[in-house]
């Protein structure tokens, strides 16, 4: 909610699109560079000692946000939208590090992750849409205060859980070469997430262009919500039953599919086919990220599965502000614009054909049960 709400509120206070997308792209930057040292150090010190300081800090930071003027005092705006992403609670590294201890089977944990992947799209789909919903009905200032009270409340649901309050660290043991978080394929795997971050980066501005050409500004949330059902959609579909194939396998048909799926922006369709259009890469988005925990969760060592599982998220996270930034600045060139989500597909496809980054064997995904 909060890129969307960044880029409305700097619209509707007179200020450029290409600053908006740079405040948006600035914020999801700081957010995810902060993730792996927050990881890191829930693997050290449990999750609720990090997460919430950093909730409220956050909020603090949206709720000032408004008060500032984003035209007026840019300066002063950009301090406050990197602070608050540098203080964006972890929620998602450590919900991913609980599933162990609610499901300890594979199998069945499998299918959950899937699901879980999918049901996030749930909140991309009603995020965006109340976000342009409350700027049309009210303002901009709104839509980041509910962003910031919902967030609030969404990280004490998920620290006063029973998975949460018992989540426990792995013990480190006496050699640190077991704790080397990073080889080549991991790095392979993260370098071609960044492709992947910077297609849904741009697809994020070029809702918000979309919307200022056809004069409708409900579609700066209605496009990212089509393809966030998509992502939902696609959940259901791949949390169902087991597929054929391996982990890798699958990474790279997901990857197939979302990219050929960025096609049809590059015809300059109107609203209607536009949003049609935005489900399908939605739906192989979870595949991609579901098999991408999978092969991360498989390369990590168990002492260090939170911020493995964070650099994922930084990863794609990092891609999504650079796609935004670069959508930004090619918002007066409405094919070009178009062409970048396709064109973060396409690298992320190329990355994982010359890496393979799962291709060896080795041992299988453990998904470590923490007690």
């Amino acid at each position: 909610m909060a890129p969307v709400a960044i880029v409305l509120l700097v619209t509707v206070d007179g200020g450029t699109l290409a600053f908006g997308g740079l405040l948006s792209a600035l914020y999801g930057l700081a957010s995810a560079l902060s993730q792996p040292v927050k990881g890191r150090l829930m693997d050290r010190h449990g999750q609720s000692r990090v997460s919430v300081p950093a909730a409220i800090l956050n909020s603090a930071a949206l709720l000032a946000l408004p008060a500032t003027g984003t035209t007026s005092s840019p300066t002063v705006a950009t301090v406050i939208v990197v602070l608050g992403g540098l203080a964006a609670p972890p929620l998602e590294a450590g919900l991913r590090a609980l599933w162990p201890s609610v499901l300890p089977d594979p199998v069945r944990r499998h299918t959950a992750l899937a699901l879980d992947t999918g049901t996030q799209g749930l909140l991309y789909i009603t995020g965006p849409l109340l976000v342009a919903a409350l700027t049309t009905a009210h303002s901009p200032a709104l839509a980041l205060t509910v962003t910031a009270a919902l967030g609030l409340a969404g990280t004490a649901l998920v620290l006063t859980a029973p998975p949460s309050r018992t989540w426990k660290p792995v013990s480190r043991g006496p050699s640190r070469t077991s704790d080397r978080l990073f080889s080549s394929r991991l790095v392979a795997l993260f370098v071609a997430l960044v492709g992947v971050g910077v297609a849904i980066g741009g697809m994020n501005v070029w809702s918000v262009a979309m919307a200022e050409r056809h004069d409708a500004d409900l579609l700066a949330g209605v496009l990212p919500a089509a393809f966030s059902t998509g992502s939902f959609l696609g959940g259901l579909l791949y949390g169902h039953r087991t597929w054929p194939g391996t982990p890798t396998r699958q990474l790279l048909t997901g990857t197939v599919g979302f990219a050929l799926g960025w096609l049809p922006l590059l015809t300059l369709p109107t609203p209607a086919p536009a949003t049609a259009a935005a489900i399908v890469p939605g739906a192989f988005l979870t595949l991609i990220v579901a098999r991408a925990f999978t092969i991360t969760d498989t390369l990590a060592p168990p002492t260090r599965t939170t911020e493995a599982y964070a650099w994922l998220i930084l990863s794609i996270g990092v891609g999504q502000a650079a796609g935004a930034a670069l959508a930004g600045r090619l918002a007066d060139h409405p094919h070009t614009l178009a062409a970048l989500p396709a064109a973060g597909a396409a690298l992320a496809l190329a990355v994982l054909l010359l890496a393979r980054p799962g291709r060896s064997p080795a041992r299988p995904g453990r998904h470590r049960h923490h007690q």
